[in-house]
Formats: C-alpha cells, sequence, structure tokens
C-alpha cells in the first residue's frame, strides 16, 4: 500500500468516526431541542468556565456571528447567562446556569456506543490511541487550521519519558506525579502553555521516546 493509500485510508476511517458523532450530536439536539453548535458551547463552557464570544467561536471553529447567535439561543432557552468578566468591564462572559449544567448532564448520560468500544480498551491500546490523537490535534494547532489546545505535550509542566517505568515514563510537574500514555491529556484544566523553546524540546523529545 503506497503512503497516499494509507494516508486516504485514515482519513476514511476518521471521516466515519465524525460522521457518527455528528449523527449522535444531532439526535441528541433534537430531543433536548438544541443544534450541534450549541451542545458543542455547552460542552466547553462546562470544561473551561465562563467565555467570551470570540473565546468559543474559535474552540467550536465556528464564526463570531454564529457563534454569538448559539449564544442567544441559549440565553433565550435558559441554559445560558451572560456576565461581565470581570478582568474587563467592557467584555462579557456567556456562563452556565443551573438549567444548563443540568442539560450538559443530561448529554453526558446519553448512550453512545463509541464510548462502550473506547471503554473496553485495554491499555495499550488506549496509549496508542491517545498518543495519535495528541499528534494529530497538535499537527493541526502548529497549522494554524484549529486554535490553541490544553494538550500535555505543550504544557510547561510535562516531562516526556522522565522514568524509566515503560507503564508511566512520564511526569507532570503540576502534581509531581508519573503517569503512562492512557492518561495523556487532550484538554487539560491544568494546562500552562509552554515557552515556544520549552515547547519544541518537549515536543522533540515525545516523538522521538525515552534515550536508547
Amino acid at each position: 500500500m503506497s503512503q497516499t493509500d494509507a494516508t486516504e485510508q485514515s482519513l476514511s476511517g476518521l471521516s466515519r468516526i465524525a460522521a457518527f458523532l455528528r449523527q449522535q450530536d444531532w439526535q441528541d439536539g433534537e430531543r433536548l431541542g438544541l443544534t450541534p453548535t450549541q451542545m458543542a458551547i455547552l460542552h466547553l463552557i462546562r470544561r473551561r468556565g465562563p467565555l467570551r464570544i470570540a473565546a468559543l467561536a474559535a474552540q467550536v471553529g465556528a464564526t463570531q456571528a454564529t457563534v454569538s447567535d448559539a449564544v442567544a439561543a441559549l440565553v433565550a432557552k435558559g441554559a445560558v447567562a451572560r456576565v461581565k468578566d470581570p478582568a474587563d468591564g467592557r467584555a462579557v462572559l456567556a456562563t452556565l446556569t443551573q438549567a444548563g449544567e443540568r442539560t450538559v448532564d443530561d448529554l453526558a448520560d446519553r448512550p453512545n456506543a463509541l464510548d462502550d468500544i473506547l471503554a473496553d480498551l485495554d491499555p495499550r491500546d488506549r496509549g496508542d490511541l491517545n498518543r495519535i490523537l495528541v499528534k494529530l490535534v497538535r499537527g493541526l494547532q502548529e497549522a494554524g487550521a484549529i486554535a490553541p489546545q490544553r494538550l500535555c505535550v505543550t504544557c510547561r509542566f510535562f516531562r516526556p519519558h522522565h522514568h524509566d517505568d515503560a507503564a508511566k515514563p512520564h511526569h507532570c510537574d503540576f502534581v509531581n506525579a508519573a503517569f503512562g500514555e492512557p492518561q495523556l491529556r487532550l484538554d487539560c484544566g491544568d494546562h500552562e502553555a509552554a515557552d515556544p523553546d520549552q515547547a519544541r524540546r518537549t515536543a522533540r523529545r515525545f516523538d522521538t521516546g525515552p534515550p536508547a
């Protein structure tokens, strides 16, 4: 199989998974009277806390106008409230209401075939998947195709292949603990971006693996 064929097969698989997730979002949204964009906004605010429209748009991958309309609809539904940004009184943040919190809990409780499949992965497969996802997301981020994400590999606290333990080779300085690739984070609430030089060194060490 040529490299082009292999790439096409990988893209075909990712496209099939993405299509399943979109279908799931439409089904869940129809049940709750929400669009996929509105659900993405609710999940994002739940993970990251109150956010400005511009930040929501960057992370959701939609225009600010689209996200502004979606937030307005969520405000009308009572799921989101607008509050002043304590860091800048001229700016407004979108935050979840108690009703919005309940909606996100409802979405999290939905049955999902992919959730079950991921839960059944053995630690080695889970680690392989996480490592590949980190590389893909980091690559898209570096290409400017998506907004910066809160990845372990871009965090100043991350020390890849710091330990000799094959099961827990990495180290997080924030919690001062070793961990393995099944625990790699693609969206960590404690993330602090590394400076560019450290980020390049960390990525190179993560990609090349432990010293021979």
